[in-house]
């Protein structure tokens, strides 16, 4: 394995922080604002996607040399929806009530533009440890950014985390925040925040 090909911290923070995929890029916004209307929701469908997004990756890389170019989009397809499926049986297995609450956006994540984007622009041109090493970093940035906007609109909403009450009984749920317009509030405020951390990291760094 030559040089280029080696693992990096700074491929795997990539896509934790300056690539995040829903923070940064902004990808996979439907399950994002749909399902994280609690902490757990969120790190269900981060995990999930996270399973699918490195065994996709890895496959793809293993496979890279010997799948034609002319179907490789159809293929990485086929190995997604392969690893989709198994993770939905996963998650009908271990929780019948986690799957009602997930609901379709399981079996959505076989077009989940984060994989696919995976699987064809690094996947499929990097050996398999670099290629599972980008896969990692963007699966649990994608699980962080859900679970930020999960916990969040979880106890505004309902005054927990994962369950736990966190407040008194004169605690006032925010409704919305358990409601769609809720995910785009969360989402902003966010997006606010990371904004405001990269402007002063860049006034210090001109100063």
């Amino acid at each position: 394995m030559t040089t280029t090909e080696r693992p990096t911290m700074d491929d795997f923070m990539e896509g934790i922080w300056r690539q995040n995929p829903v923070f940064v890029q902004v990808l996979g916004m439907c399950p994002t604002l749909a399902v994280t209307v609690s902490a757990i929701n969120g790190l269900s469908m981060g995990l999930a996607t996270c399973f699918v997004l490195v065994c996709s990756c890895v496959l793809v890389s293993l496979l890279r040399k010997v799948i034609p170019k002319e179907v490789r989009i159809a293929t990485y397809i086929v190995i997604i929806a392969t690893f989709v499926t198994l993770v939905d049986y996963l998650i009908q297995a271990v929780s019948l009530a986690l799957y009602d609450a997930l609901g379709a956006f399981i079996q959505l994540i076989v077009v989940n533009c984060i994989i696919l984007g995976r699987a064809e622009a690094h996947a499929s041109r990097h050996s398999l440890p670099v290629a599972l090493n980008n896969a990692l970093g963007m699966g649990l940035g994608f699980t962080i950014g859900l679970l930020s906007l999960g916990g969040v609109r979880e106890i505004l909403g309902n005054g927990t985390f994962f369950g736990l009450h966190l407040f008194g009984a004169n605690f006032q749920p925010w409704v919305v925040m358990v409601l769609p317009p809720g995910g785009f509030f969360v989402l902003g405020g966010w997006l606010l925040l990371f904004a405001l951390i990269k402007q002063r990291k860049e006034a210090r760094h001109d100063a």
